[in-house]
């Protein structure tokens, strides 16, 4: 009778485990990095907003009263000629300052003519 029980334990325990460990975990690891992410944001770096705004951080205004990072702190970007306030929970994307990920495009050769 115990041996039944455990038989039965285990087909629904194995596949419980199995989707803990190739879906749930990765998840929680990620959204841990992102946050981490987000909680080092500083001046100059690079961000994407989740509503695709892509912008550079000119100010960060935290909202604790012990100077914290917190998901809702505020911060200042600059998209092309505007300047925008969003909330740092918001942000997406994370590039830090002075790493660039863009290269130049390659201009073609101009090819004599004959």
């Amino acid at each position: 009778m115990n041996s039944t029980l455990a038989q039965q334990l285990l087909v629904f325990a194995v596949p419980i485990a199995i989707i803990y460990f190739i879906v749930l975990r990765p998840q929680q690891q990620q959204k841990r990095r992102h946050e981490e992410a987000l909680m080092r944001i500083k001046k100059g770096d690079e961000i994407v907003t989740s509503g695709g705004v892509i912008g550079d951080v000119i100010h960060v205004k935290t909202t604790a009263a012990d100077g914290t990072a917190t998901l809702d702190d505020r911060l200042t970007i600059r998209s092309g000629e505007s300047r925008l306030i969003v909330e740092r929970g918001r942000i997406a994307r994370v590039t830090p300052a002075g790493s660039t990920q863009t290269t130049p495009a390659k201009t073609p050769a101009s090819s004599p003519t004959a």
